[in-house]
């Protein structure tokens, strides 16, 4: 028997409808299916919820989005649980397999048809001046440290592997992790980077001094990012606030002992997607 976790977009009909095929169909084979109690309430499936560790499943199956399965990984809290995605919405970086393949995909899985993709997340913590180390917490995308007045930069001292590196004046910080690459450093002009590889980005947000450049670092040389100044800072990870930052806190961030682990069903080619998401011609 397997056991599958199923996490659903809470604003698609399509999802909760998926939901209830896979719970029915994976259960009329013998296995255990389930939602959290949160998901099945949002999506009216309250029969399907059950009070169970994420850590328990031997699959779990994302329905929606790239959010959807950010939200899978961080509710997965370092499980080796494999994550199979449905796209069900736009086209998605993170999602493997259309609506109707969903079926087809279950029965792949469970005879075994399929290879694991290993994806590098982040590990941060914060320390605060007088009060000590707060976190870890992880992120698969990326941690962000940005203003949290409009009209203002802040001032961020960036250490680079123990060593002072230089201080920006910017909107923000990205600290990115491959996947990430193609997420909110994107958007803030950062690299595009193979998400299989194993980097740390840091990409500057609207950067008002001459370097303006993206670093890709090796995984190893930790980054310390220190607020200068009054200003006060917000920490946010894969695009949820975790903490306000004021003169003198820390964030490091460094690679996560825990991987996110995608199923995938034949080769995957990145460069592909990246190609349809931005409707590149092939001359």
């Amino acid at each position: 028997m397997t056991a599958v976790l199923i996490v659903a977009h809470h604003g698609r009909t399509e999802a909760a409808a998926l939901a209830l095929a896979a719970s029915t169909w994976l259960r009329d084979r013998g296995h255990d299916a389930w939602l959290s109690p949160t998901d099945a309430a949002a999506l009216a499936l309250e029969p399907l919820a059950a009070e169970r560790s994420p850590a328990e499943a031997d699959l779990a199956l994302s329905l929606g989005g790239d959010g959807t399965m950010l939200r899978t990984i961080k509710l997965l809290d370092g499980a080796e649980v494999p994550v199979i995605g449905i796209n069900v919405g736009l086209l998605g970086y993170l999602t493997e397999v259309e609506p109707p393949a969903m079926t087809a995909a279950l029965e792949r899985f469970l005879v075994g048809d399929f290879t694991l993709e290993r994806r590098m997340m982040l590990t941060v913590t914060v320390d605060r001046v007088g009060e000590g180390v707060e976190g870890p917490w992880t992120a698969l995308n990326e941690a962000v440290l940005e203003k949290q007045e409009s009209g203002h930069t802040v001032r961020l001292l960036v250490d680079i592997d123990g060593a002072p590196f230089t201080s920006y004046a910017a909107d923000g910080l990205i600290v990115a992790t491959p996947t990430g690459s193609t997420a909110y450093s994107l958007s803030a002009r950062g690299p595009v980077i193979s998400p299989t590889h194993r980097a740390l980005l840091l990409t500057p947000v609207s950067p008002h001094m001459l370097f303006d450049r993206a670093l890709v670092l090796d995984p190893e040389e930790d980054v310390a990012i220190e607020v200068m100044g009054h200003r006060p800072v917000v920490l946010s990870l894969d695009g949820v606030r975790v903490a306000g930052l004021g003169e003198g806190d820390t964030v490091r961030c460094g690679p996560a002992d825990s991987s996110a682990i995608f199923v995938r069903f034949g080769r995957r080619r990145f460069h592909q997607i990246l190609k349809a998401k931005f409707g590149l011609s092939d001359r």
